[in-house]
């Protein structure tokens, strides 16, 4: 498992777990609910490969916010595609080390490269677990790789700071034997006891 130095490897795992989600959604799922209200289960495949778009032009130096928050079109059966593409291309703009020192641009303002890639990784986690829990597929990524994420979150999102141009409701408690990515999604204020099987 990598270290925070690098947090290419760790977002790496993260998106391979998403990868596994992608190809598990059925196409009757699509305009199911989701975990985070303004995402049904298409609309979260959308975000989530954006998501990866928008990092990609970060390390690349250009606007995030040109690429819109949730990428729509994307026939049912080319999600995964669409993730691999995405995938691809960000991988080809972070393989550059310096990349991870570097001033970048994100949607909250100018921070270095390996914060925005750390945001990333909290973001595939976090709606990973949304995709999960609305599609019923109750798998989760290592434990090993949560943690490392947690610990990050738990710095770099304070309970304290939420709101505002921090995009995080309020810590929820987590339920007793919630798992660590549970853990995690309640602390990026993510209600999970309705959603829990």
């Amino acid at each position: 498992m990598s270290t925070v130095t690098d947090p290419r490897p760790l977002y790496r795992d993260a998106l391979a777990w998403v990868d596994t989600l992608f190809a598990q959604v059925r196409p009757e799922q699509m305009t199911d609910p989701t975990p985070c209200p303004q995402f049904d289960v298409r609309a979260l495949l959308g975000h989530l490969v954006a998501t990866v778009d928008r990092g990609r032009v970060i390390g690349s130096g250009g606007d995030p916010l040109s690429i819109p928050e949730f990428l729509t079109g994307v026939p049912d059966d080319a999600w995964r595609a669409e993730l691999e593409r995405a995938q691809a291309h960000y991988r080809k703009v972070w393989s550059d080390d310096d990349v991870l020192d570097r001033s970048v641009v994100a949607p909250w303002g100018t921070v270095p490269g390996r914060a925005a890639v750390l945001s990333n990784l909290n973001e595939a986690l976090v709606h990973g677990w949304d995709l999960s829990a609305a599609t019923g597929l109750q798998t989760e990524p290592d434990a090993a790789l949560v943690e490392a994420a947690f610990a990050v979150a738990r710095r770099s999102i304070p309970a304290a700071r939420r709101g505002g141009r921090v995009p995080f409701g309020t810590v929820v408690e987590s339920a007793p034997d919630a798992s660590p990515l549970e853990r995690l999604a309640n602390w990026s204020g993510r209600e999970t006891a309705a959603w829990r099987r």
